[in-house]
């Protein structure tokens, strides 16, 4: 896994995020096991409750192009200290692997990593 890269991508999808309201813009990178990586950044509304995060857009992009089996996810934003993924954000990771790694990244690209069952340690499930 290269965390440069996947920092990198993230860091180029945080640029498009649109974060009119918070002001906190922030981007994902999604590795798959076939080595692809899917980016998302947030999509901020006026309703908040409609606001995607930049996690689960790149898991989303991820999903409409038919990858399921996912490696790893950077998180990167402008804002102080690591970038850690919200509550709803650990769940839809959850959904697809307890050890998908997840590098929560700050601006200057310092970082630790987790696995996704760390983050959520007693998930939802059916």
């Amino acid at each position: 896994m290269d965390v440069s890269r996947l920092l990198l991508m993230a860091e180029q999808a945080r640029q498009h995020a649109y974060a009119p309201y918070s002001g906190f813009h922030v981007g994902a990178a999604l590795l798959t096991a076939d080595n692809r990586i899917f980016t998302g950044c947030n999509v901020e509304n006026s309703s908040y409750g409609l606001t995607v995060c930049a996690e689960r857009a790149a898991v989303f992009n991820a999903v409409s192009a038919g990858k399921k089996d996912f490696l790893a996810l950077a998180v990167i934003s402008d804002g102080g200290g690591y970038c850690r993924p919200c509550g709803a954000c650990r769940q839809v990771i959850r959904e697809f692997g307890r050890d998908i790694q997840i590098i929560m990244a700050s601006k200057d690209r310092q970082y630790e990593i987790k696995k996704i069952s760390e983050l959520l340690p007693e998930e939802f499930a059916f």
